[in-house]
């Protein structure tokens, strides 16, 4: 395949560069660097300077996309670049939709008229978990039938999205032009590359198990809970946590398996939940330190409980997660934090 990753400086579109060099095929990552990081790039190319490239650039910028897929006549779209922090998308959601959306729209516009008017072959699409909202009772573990009724406007981009490829995918075999179209609904994502070249950096860091690494390595005076009073074992959130490994993976088969044509939606997460108390005694466990941790009321837009049912996406392309056990997870972004104390410019 010719792959075009958007977002692919960012933490799981470079993850997804990784594995498709490994495997042998060319990639063209394209990010804008607002919050990805020129250095996996920099990593990648060294490693791979005959079948990667980079473009420094939105995903609204029509002739950027255009150009990269037409220089490389890339075949297959995997589309991470997003903004992506619930309780930001609260108080700004006009620039979650200018950008998950708005942006989104030129994109895809772009890839339409890409190859004489041909377009790609394959999207897929890094949708969310977030879609889902609060499921009704009797939907956890969360099916892909699940009703989606996001609570976030994060959430609600991701499902605007969705529909849009949908409409795009349908027009498209009209035209006589099938598309291979495949939506990701991701749980929490989490842990590093276990070759320890590639980890998480975000700013501002808001991922549980990072916030919590580095409140263990001393980076940070402490953390807290946001929310102690849902209704679940401990009061804490529950969510399910898949190693970003085993994420891209999923991409991958989905990439490989999905035919022309078809448009599918898969969740990709582990299948058992984790509550936030759960994540916080793993970190300890593994890091062998403990941290101030202080309880605060509960985040606007955040659901209860979330974890995968993984029926449909081991059914249907044969996967299932190689990293079940929580303490793995942990132990895989530790490493790399070790290493890489202030992220990637240490």
């Amino acid at each position: 395949m010719r792959v075009l990753v958007t977002g692919g400086a960012g933490y799981i579109g470079s993850h997804a560069c990784q594995r498709l060099l490994r495997d042998g095929h060319t990639v063209v990552a394209l990010d804008s660097l607002y919050r990805g990081h020129r250095e996996p790039m920099d990593l990648l190319a060294a490693q791979f300077p005959e079948r990667f490239s980079f473009v420094h650039a939105d995903i609204g910028d029509a002739q950027a996309v255009r150009s990269a897929v037409d220089g490389a006549d890339l075949d297959t779209v995997m589309h991470f670049g997003a903004v992506a922090y619930v309780g930001e998308s609260v108080e700004d959601p006009i620039w979650y939709y200018r950008n998950n959306i708005g942006s989104a729209v030129t994109m895809l516009g772009a890839l339409d008229q890409a190859r004489d008017g041909r377009g790609v072959d394959r999207i897929i699409f890094s949708s969310s978990c977030a879609t889902y909202g609060d499921p009704p009772e009797g939907m956890i573990p969360v099916p892909e039938t699940c009703p989606q009724h996001p609570t976030s406007p994060y959430g609600r981009t991701k499902l605007h999205f969705e529909h849009i490829l949908l409409d795009y995918a349908e027009m498209r075999a009209r035209a006589g032009r099938p598309l291979a179209l495949t939506m990701l609904r991701y749980f929490n994502v989490a842990g590093c590359d276990r070759s320890g070249l590639l980890g998480e950096d975000h700013t501002p860091e808001t991922h549980l198990i990072p916030v919590a690494i580095q409140a263990a390595r001393g980076k940070r005076p402490g953390m807290s809970i946001f929310g102690t009073d849902y209704p679940t074992p401990d009061g804490t959130c529950v969510r399910d946590y898949v190693h970003v490994e085993d994420l891209i993976d999923a991409h991958v088969r989905a990439a490989e398996r999905v035919p022309p044509g078809a448009r599918e939606a898969f969740n990709v997460g582990i299948g058992e939940g984790y509550s936030v108390r759960q994540i916080l005694d793993s970190v300890r466990r593994v890091t062998g330190r403990d941290f101030e941790v202080t309880e605060s009321g509960r985040r606007a837009g955040d659901a209860i409980a979330l974890y995968n049912d993984p029926s449909k996406i081991r059914r249907e392309l044969g996967w299932s997660p190689e990293v079940t056990d929580i303490d793995e997870v942990v132990s895989t972004a530790w490493s790399w934090f070790e290493k890489h104390p202030d992220g990637y410019k240490s």
